[in-house]
């Protein structure tokens, strides 16, 4: 019964956070990225146990300010549910782009299933 609860919670909380980006602000702001720079090392984040226990798969989307050194300056989830934005969260911190002459604002999604 405890589980039962808590996943009810969690899936309370994903509607909620899922709500509040509409598709009309989501195009907005990848509209408003300055660049696509090339990213010279991607992290796969790893399936929350949590996650797989429940089966959840889904995506989630954020949005990284980059260095011009190419580092990850900080991270903005944009949508995605509540169980998997950490792991992406700290996957994408340990990203890196290619050098650049100014911070630029790149849109990230990963696609999270448990096969």
């Amino acid at each position: 019964m405890r589980n039962r609860s808590a996943v009810i919670l969690l899936f309370l909380i994903w509607a909620l956070t899922s709500a509040a980006v509409s598709p009309a602000q989501e195009t907005q702001q990848q509209d408003d990225s300055e660049s696509s720079r090339k990213v010279v090392n991607r992290v796969v984040p790893q399936y929350p146990e949590m996650a797989r226990e429940l089966n959840l798969r889904g995506n989630v989307k954020v949005e990284v300010l980059v260095e011009p050194n190419g580092l990850v300056k900080s991270v903005q989830v944009k949508g995605g549910h509540p169980v998997l934005v950490q792991a992406a969260e700290d996957a994408v911190r340990k990203w890196k782009w290619e050098p650049a002459v100014r911070e630029t604002r790149q849109s990230v999604e990963f696609r999270f299933d448990p096969k």
